[in-house]
């Protein structure tokens, strides 16, 4: 359960590295102190946005419960191709710079980035997760992993960005065959 939690984690983590490291490239001072902001406040949206999908889905158990697996496939699929395309996109010299964020541009950013842990957590019950456990080990992961990418972006620029969301829309796309896998659809084959 940890190792599927962590992959999950993992993977709707890196829209909030790219942008923890564009916001490290762009830090000038306090530095430990964007880091901590950035961390707490991206894990914490990563936190409570499954939770949320998760009751959504709850909700509407009694009729999802024959198509869950090929919900969570899609949403995984698609969530995953964006980042892919995203990711690989060419990025120009007329990309705007990297913005310092302010409090209420960081708030809107951590909740931006977390719409598709909202639909990962439709995909609990798919991969047998407890909501709680599973919410809180995305969550911590993604705090680390955008302290982190301030310290990265401020040594390495914003280079790794769109590799961020490349890995990512990868893992989240093996994440949706192997629920399909575990539900027994390629054996039907």
């Amino acid at each position: 359960m940890f190792a599927a939690a962590l992959a999950l984690g993992l993977a709707l983590a890196a829209d909030a590295f790219a942008v923890a490291l564009a916001q490290g490239a762009a830090a000038r001072a306090h530095l430990h102190v964007k880091a901590l902001i950035i961390g707490l406040a991206f894990g914490a949206a990563q936190a409570l946005m499954p939770l949320i999908g998760w009751a959504l889905g709850a909700a509407f158990a009694m009729w999802l419960a024959g198509v869950d697996h090929w919900i969570a496939f899609v949403v995984l699929v698609v969530l995953g191709l964006r980042m892919l395309r995203e990711g690989l996109a060419q990025r120009t010299d007329e990309d705007p710079p990297a913005r310092t964020l302010t409090a209420a541009s960081l708030t809107w950013m951590a909740l931006a980035t977390s719409i598709d842990a909202a639909a990962a957590g439709l995909t609990f019950e798919a991969l047998a997760l407890d909501p709680w456990f599973a919410s809180a080990v995305i969550g911590g992961v993604t705090a680390l992993v955008c302290a982190a990418g301030v310290y990265i972006g401020r040594i390495a620029g914003a280079a790794l960005g769109g590799t961020a969301e490349t890995i990512g829309g990868v893992a989240l796309i093996a994440i949706g065959f192997k629920i399909l896998f575990d539900h027994g659809v390629f054996a039907m084959m």
